[in-house]
């Protein structure tokens, strides 16, 4: 096939990532806002296949939004812009109440009707389904999707997450054959940062290496997953990637002098870095990061050098280069809606990679890399988008051949998942439920098989536990938790 036949025949996609969880704190407000402007996006762009990946879905309180998050399908699918996509797919994980696999994800695609071909995999039978196209039909699955074959869904293993407690993240896995050419499509959502004042003691935090290990524990999955193959994927979502916190804080203090504000009574500590004057410059708290001319500084391009988190994934992820602002954390008053807010260093948290084989599938020069809704209040988070043309009949024949895991993800995976120094970390956390005593405390300890003391420990500021991943043998370890009072 000559290239000019090859590119008639691409396909247009469009793939977006959002954290909404602010839309359903606001819903009156904010929901008919962000749909107007992403509409609006659609009906420009015009793409034959939409992925829009959606992390908090229904915000902090899941039960009392549930209306809402219905209401955002509706007026989402009813819209004249979204007419032509006849054959819809979306993925609502709502089962709120269990803790073990509640990770408020939502995948949507919509596929145009000029969509020749369509496949979707069956994770359970690790075949194609049949061809959708022909059904031409919405199918919706919300509620307790554990059982929808068509997707594939995990939360991080518990001892990944900070103090061991559960919280809203993980993945979901799609894949998609469309017009010959097969893909994976990933929504994921990682861990935030807790405090600002932990994440700026060192690079890599302890924050960033508890993202890094759950990234690594994916892609390594995805690479080892012998019943269902391996085929180039796009990972999109909410990696919480932050900017490195010290060098940023360096940057912004240079000729500054720091001043600590302690308060006993609260545990609210603030650093104010000040002129020669006097003046506060910046103010860096667990829950503040505020500086003085705060909505310009942030997005110049000098910030760009300190979004560190890829490097060591670099051989294993692509990503086109960024042009637009950090898309987190934005006001959520309509008023305000290019302003930031002053409670984190604003950063890139919203990104759209991919596995290297993408670049094998896809028109190399023919790509937009963006954000939506720029000068609208979509959240605290605007989305990002990226528009791809898809090559037809690129394969793989066989989705369920295994390609070796590449040198550079096993040298990652020695790295991220047996650091120690990250996953025996102390977690100390308020315990009210020990004993009757307001000072009980509690801490997290690693015990290994023929041992009879705890393995060593290094606490951190962030409170933030991390065991082993899945390459821990459970047998010769154990977690306990260590309360005094």
């Amino acid at each position: 096939m000559d290239s000019a036949q090859e590119d008639a025949s691409s396909t247009d996609v469009f793939l977006v990532t959002a954290n909404v969880g602010s839309l359903f704190e606001d819903p009156e407000r904010l929901l008919q806002l962000w749909l107007s402007e992403f509409l609006a996006k659609i009906a420009v762009a015009q793409p034959r296949f939409l992925a829009l990946h959606l992390q908090e879905v229904g915000g902090k309180t899941y039960e009392k939004s549930m209306e809402y998050v219905q209401e955002f399908i509706r007026c989402l699918c009813d819209a004249p812009e979204m007419g032509d996509f006849t054959c819809v797919h979306i993925f609502m994980d709502e089962d709120f109440k269990s803790a073990e696999h509640f990770t408020a994800l939502g995948s949507l695609y919509f596929v145009h009707k000029d969509v020749a071909s369509l496949k979707i995999w069956n994770f359970l039978t690790h075949s194609w389904e049949e061809s959708l196209q022909d059904v031409k039909d919405k199918h919706i699955y919300s509620g307790n999707i554990e059982t929808i074959a068509t997707k594939e869904k995990s939360k991080f293993p518990q001892h990944f997450f900070p103090e061991c407690k559960w919280s809203r993240k993980g993945f979901m896995r799609t894949r998609w054959e469309i017009n010959g050419t097969v893909i994976d499509l990933v929504n994921i959502h990682l861990f935030h940062d807790a405090s600002n004042l932990a994440a700026c003691e060192n690079f890599p935090s302890v924050y960033c290496k508890t993202r890094r290990r759950a990234l690594v524990h994916t892609i390594e999955r995805f690479h080892l997953d012998e019943q269902n193959g391996t085929v180039p994927f796009f990972l999109f979502g909410d990696f919480n990637f932050r900017c490195d916190t010290e060098g940023v804080v360096k940057e912004l203090t240079e000729n500054l002098t720091p001043h600590r504000v302690q308060n006993v009574k609260n545990e609210n500590d603030k650093i104010h870095y000040r002129n020669s004057t006097g003046n506060n410059v910046l103010t860096v708290g667990k829950k503040e990061f505020s500086h003085a001319d705060h909505q310009l500084k942030f997005k110049e391009d000098w910030l760009k050098k300190f979004d560190r988190e890829l490097e060591p994934l670099k051989d294993v992820l692509v990503e086109y280069p960024i042009k637009f602002v950090p898309s987190y954390p934005f006001e959520e008053d309509p008023e305000m809606p290019t302003d930031y807010m002053s409670t984190r260093c604003p950063a890139w948290c919203d990104r759209i990679l991919m596995s290297p084989q993408v670049n094998e599938i896809i028109e190399s020069d023919d790509w937009t890399y963006g954000m939506i809704g720029e000068a609208v209040c979509m959240g605290d988070h605007k989305p990002v988008y990226l528009t791809v043309r898809l090559k037809p009949n690129k394969g793989p024949a066989d989705p369920t051949a295994i390609s070796k895991l590449p040198e550079s993800l096993a040298n990652l995976v020695n790295q991220a998942l047996n650091d120690e120094s990250l996953w025996m970390e102390q977690s100390v956390v308020d315990d009210s439920s020990a004993s009757n005593s307001s000072a009980a405390k509690s801490r997290y300890i690693l015990m290994k098989k023929g041992t009879t003391s705890p393995c060593k420990e290094d606490p951190d500021e962030a409170g933030a536990l991390a065991a082993k991943s899945d390459g821990l043998d459970t047998e010769s370890a154990m977690l306990l938790k260590e309360t005094t009072v």
